[in-house]
């Protein structure tokens, strides 16, 4: 159990030594020297309190009672594994000899003696197991309807019982000095061919050097936690620095955002104008690669003469819609008797020419 601090304080200083004397008297506390400074009154209320208290927090009076409860706590504790270790060591000789009993026969003698005890055994955990069943509750049958003094004629003769209480202690000594070599062969091999006597000597520094490799295994486990607990205390502390340093980022992309949005914007149209004039070249290409096709020099030949007798009709006709409007202009002038005149002529031209048809289609016919 834990003990409380041998030297109370008897007296309250000032200052950092009042400081010191608190927090090595709460060691279980989380006080800082700072929080001590910035509140005087509660520093002196636990440095008062200090001297009714151990340093977990516990009145004198109860951590006595504690420490008397521990102590029978600890000698029931004994009592009881001494009894426990007792019954699994006999456990341990009747497994052993029913496997060699499998294997090989064993004398009489000592397979009269493994059944003796290990019939005793059975019989006294029945009563134990009946003896608890009984005193949980009066009212109810106990298991099967059996009491202690049934299965008492189970037991044993007594003359064998004599026997193997005589012969256990040695049979118990031999059992124990096996399990103690072979302990020992696990923990130092190499002594596993060495004399009885020498194994005997290091059986005896055995529990020291156990003792101390569960004090170092105990030391090691106490640094891992100390070493989780600064591990989680320095990711902690990490956690929070990344944080600030995220929070940091944040106000800067915000801050700066605009500017580089729009210097993100003039890249981008710079791209698409560039992607733009891709796309008409690629236009422009495709139109050159369809008029090649198109156009080869055969057919431009033909298309530059049938252009120079288009141009040389277009010519000739627009010299004679000029020679036609200038007939027309001086027509014109003539007035509205020359207009009588024309539609004249063109009357009687147009009845010389039906007359001339009509003729010639007689002629055809007569012929």
């Amino acid at each position: 159990g834990s003990q409380r601090n041998s030297q109370p304080l008897t007296s309250l200083g000032k200052g950092d030594s009042l400081n010191q004397q608190v927090l090595s008297a709460f060691p279980l506390c989380q006080l800082s020297e700072e929080d001590l400074s910035q509140n005087p009154r509660f520093c002196k209320l636990l440095a008062t309190l200090s001297q009714h208290v151990d340093p977990t927090g516990l009145s004198v009076n109860l951590q006595k009672e504690l420490e008397k409860t521990e102590r029978e706590l600890r000698t029931q504790r004994v009592v009881w594994l001494h009894s426990e270790c007792l019954h699994r060591l006999l456990q341990e000789m009747i497994q052993e000899h029913g496997i060699k009993n499998n294997q090989s026969p064993a004398p009489p003698e000592e397979d009269k003696f493994y059944r003796t005890m290990e019939q005793n055994l059975l019989v006294m955990k029945c009563i134990r197991q009946l003896d608890v069943s009984a005193n949980n509750d009066t009212n109810q049958l106990s298991i099967l309807g059996l009491s202690a003094k049934d299965v008492l004629n189970f037991m044993p003769a007594e003359k064998d019982v004599l026997r193997m209480k005589k012969r256990l202690p040695m049979e118990l000594e031999k059992h124990l000095k096996n399990k103690c070599f072979s302990l020992l062969a696990y923990y130092q091999p190499d002594s596993e061919n060495e004399s009885e006597g020498l194994k005997r000597v290091k059986l005896s520094h055995l529990p020291e050097l156990l003792e101390g490799e569960r004090k170092k295994a105990e030391n090691l486990r106490e640094k891992n936690r100390e070493k989780t607990l600064l591990l989680q205390q320095q990711t902690h502390a990490y956690l929070t620095e990344l944080l600030g340093c995220i929070h940091i980022l944040q106000s800067l992309i915000l801050e700066h955002r605009l500017k580089i949005q729009t210097e993100l914007d003039r890249k981008k149209l710079e791209y698409f104008e560039a992607k733009c004039e891709i796309g008409i070249q690629k236009l422009r290409t495709e139109m050159l690669e369809i008029q090649l096709d198109t156009y080869t020099a055969g057919k431009i030949s033909a298309h530059r003469k049938l252009r120079e007798k288009l141009d040389a009709e277009l010519e000739a006709t627009q010299a004679e819609k000029q020679s036609v409007e200038s007939k027309l202009a001086s027509f014109e002038i003539l007035g509205q008797e020359f207009e009588v005149l024309a539609e004249e002529y063109l009357r009687i031209r147009q009845e010389i020419d039906a007359k001339r048809w009509a003729l010639t289609e007689f002629s055809q016919h007569n012929s």
